[in-house]
């Protein structure tokens, strides 16, 4: 009995270590999307609309084994719910240089000469379950986002989506395609996540994952033979031990069978080899590429009249704007850009606002709701730390209360930060009115030197303020 007993505890303790040792094992990070001012359904018309100038631009394959060969990789890596069902496409151009992209909601470039570095198909999969993964945590439109927190909300409201499409009004905020755009060139961190979770949509399709870090070292390589980057670490910046952080991500993956190799990349080589040389075609601004327009813009550019600040100054000329949060006065040659009844909406004149998202000129109105009982004090102090955290650059001033003519209590708060017209300080005006709901905020923007010829206009926009009581 003694022996048997001893035996027992010896088996318990065994299991009791084992499930502690298994307890103490690292476990994959929870990945998904970040902050987003875009909705799905934005980023698939967006990139609808990107893919079409893409293929534009470059020269799509016709070839249907090499299109078929990507195609069918790229869908069974999509099946994977890491993948997270966007409409995913799959195109092959015919470009020499090392490189692959993805566009927002699922439209996916492979270029020719990422299939002929290739040692395998995991090699391939490995960049496409990469895109794929820039994709679902949705790392373009998150940037655009942060770059632009103040336009982009007034401007998703709809009003401003003509003809040109989404991209075509995206293009007046400085959002493009272009050799810097935030849509595709993405930071460390970001290229660290869609490593890690392309590593484990790989190995849900059958894929080797240790493939993809061979591929990256075989990319180093080529890096540090050449003495520059390849065109894929060019645009995918190579984040700090990414071929150790993608090896400690595959021991955390549970055992799997790697059966997906179609042993058919050396025929797609070979077929791609014997492809007739094309001419290079020349970007164009917007597109992946190009130098200028899009986001490839060195500075700030107006994105209408690009004369100096005197272009964008208020008319005397006044007519009303009306929505449910409030009622005021702007000038008659500002235009308000989003829908009426959006949360937030821009004023101003095409010669105020900045390829880029900067309003040099203008006013921006909206209704800041209270989290608790509307107190206009504690209100206005929210939204003021909600500016900053849009504009770390800005300087808080003096306040002072005051009525309104309709007898509503507000608060001026003066501030100020760097003007995007150049030379220039920007004198920002916030006016904040109690609400039923929080605090209804009216936030008039000018140069600085040029605010003593704005004044007038201002009061008397904040003189017409009506909300309800």
């Amino acid at each position: 009995m003694r022996a048997a007993r001893i035996v027992f505890v010896l088996a318990v303790g065994a299991v009791l270590a084992l499930a502690q040792q298994k307890n103490n094992q690292p476990k994959p990070r929870n990945l998904k999307p970040g902050f987003n001012l875009f909705s799905k359904d934005q980023d698939v018309q967006m990139g609808r609309e990107y893919a079409a100038q893409v293929e534009q631009q470059f020269v799509v394959v016709k070839n249907e084994e090499v299109n078929a060969f990507v195609r069918n990789m790229g869908e069974r890596l999509a099946k994977s719910s890491l993948a997270d069902k966007y409409p995913y496409t799959f195109k092959v151009v015919q470009e020499k240089s090392i490189n692959a992209f993805a566009l927002p909601g699922g439209p996916t470039f492979t270029h020719t000469g990422l299939i002929s570095a290739a040692d395998n198909d995991s090699q391939v999969a490995a960049v496409l379950a990469h895109e794929i993964a820039h994709v679902a945590l949705r790392h373009g439109t998150n940037q655009a986002s942060k770059a632009n927190l103040i336009q982009l909300p007034a401007v998703l409201g709809g009003a401003l989506i003509g003809n040109g499409g989404l991209t075509g009004t995206l293009a007046q905020l400085g959002i493009g395609l272009g050799s810097n755009s935030v849509l595709l060139k993405m930071g460390r961190n970001a290229e660290r996540d869609s490593d890690l979770l392309g590593t484990r949509m790989m190995a849900e399709a059958g894929y080797n994952p240790v493939e993809m870090a061979r591929f990256f070292e075989k990319l180093q390589a080529e890096n540090g033979r050449s003495g520059r980057l390849t065109e894929f670490f060019a645009s995918h910046p190579n984040p700090e031990n990414r071929v150790k952080s993608i090896q400690a991500e595959i021991l955390m993956l549970p055992a799997r069978t790697y059966d997906a190799e179609s042993g058919q990349i050396g025929r797609i080589k070979e077929i791609i080899k014997g492809m007739p040389d094309v001419p290079k075609p020349k970007p164009q601004p917007g597109q992946p590429g190009a130098q200028g327009g899009g986001g490839g813009q060195s500075g700030p550019q107006p994105a209408g009249n690009p004369g100096d600040y005197r272009s964008a100054r208020p008319s005397q000329s006044l007519r009303q704007f009306r929505s449910q949060a409030a009622a005021f006065n702007y000038p008659e040659n500002w235009q308000i850009a989003g829908d009426q009844n959006a949360q937030e909406v821009v004023i101003a004149s095409p010669a105020g606002v900045f390829q880029g998202g900067g309003i040099g000129y203008g006013a921006i109105a909206g209704l800041s709701q209270s989290r608790g009982r509307p107190n206009l004090q504690n209100d206005t102090q929210a939204l003021i730390q909600t500016f900053q955290q849009r504009d770390q650059n800005l300087r808080v001033g003096n306040s002072r209360g005051f009525r309104l003519q309709s007898g509503a209590a507000a608060i001026a708060t003066r501030m100020t930060s760097p003007s995007p017209f150049q030379g220039q300080t920007e004198a920002d005006v916030l006016v904040t009115v109690e609400h039923p709901s929080g605090v209804f905020y009216l936030l008039l923007i000018a140069p600085e030197g040029d605010l003593g010829a704005a004044q007038p206009v201002f009061d008397a926009m904040i003189d017409s303020i009506q909300v309800p009581r």
